[in-house]
C-alpha cells in the first residue's frame, strides 16, 4: 500500500511516461509500478549479482561474477537468454542454489530487454555527459568557490572597497 500511494503521488505531481522501474525483489514496489504506470518491473542487477554471488564460494567468486556478467554483454534480449541458459546450466552442477536463483530470477534481471534503451547511440552518451560536465563546471566557477571575497573578508582587516553602480 505503501508504494502504491507513493507512486500515485509522483504520478499526480507530473511523473508520466514511466517504462521501466529498476528495484531490488521487492514484490510490493513491483505490483505498485504494475499498478499505477504498467511499467515493467528490472530486478536490480547489481543487487542480484551480488545475491547471487553469496551462493558461490569465495574462491570462486571471480570466476562466477565472470561467467555472469557475460550474460549482460549480449546484444539482445534473445543472446542474453540463451547466455543465461548456458551460464546456469554450468553453474547449476557445483553450486544448485545458484542454478535455483538463475532459474526464478530470468525474467526479472532480463527484463531490460523489453524496454527501448535511453541511448539509441553513443553520440547520445556523449551529449548526456557533455552537458553535466558544463553544467558541474558551471556550479563549481560559481556557486563553490573556496575563497569569495565574502570569505576573504572574514580573514583580513583591509575594509572591502565598494565601487558605485555609475561613475561620477
Amino acid at each position: 500500500m505503501f508504494w502504491t500511494e507513493f507512486l500515485r503521488r509522483l504520478a499526480d505531481r507530473g511523473l508520466r511516461g514511466v517504462k521501466l522501474v529498476v528495484a531490488d525483489d521487492h514484490k510490493g514496489l513491483r505490483a505498485a509500478a504494475r499498478r499505477v504506470f504498467d511499467a515493467t518491473h528490472q530486478r536490480c542487477r547489481v543487487h542480484w549479482l551480488r545475491n547471487a554471488l553469496a551462493h558461490a564460494p569465495t574462491k570462486q567468486r571471480a570466476a562466477v561474477a565472470a561467467m555472469l556478467k557475460t550474460i549482460f554483454a549480449q546484444e539482445s534480449k534473445a543472446d542474453a537468454e540463451a547466455q543465461w541458459g548456458v551460464v546456469a546450466d554450468a553453474l547449476r552442477e557445483r553450486q544448485p542454489k545458484l542454478g535455483d536463483l538463475m532459474d526464478v530470477s530470468r525474467d526479472d534481471v532480463l527484463a531490460y530487454a523489453d524496454v527501448i534503451g535511453i541511448f539509441p547511440n553513443d553520440d547520445a552518451i556523449v551529449r548526456l555527459v557533455g552537458a553535466l560536465m558544463l553544467e558541474t563546471n558551471d556550479e563549481w566557477a560559481v556557486a563553490r568557490r573556496y575563497m569569495s571575497l565574502e570569505t576573504l573578508a572574514h580573514v583580513t582587516n583591509t575594509a572591502t572597497v565598494r565601487l558605485p553602480a555609475v561613475a561620477a
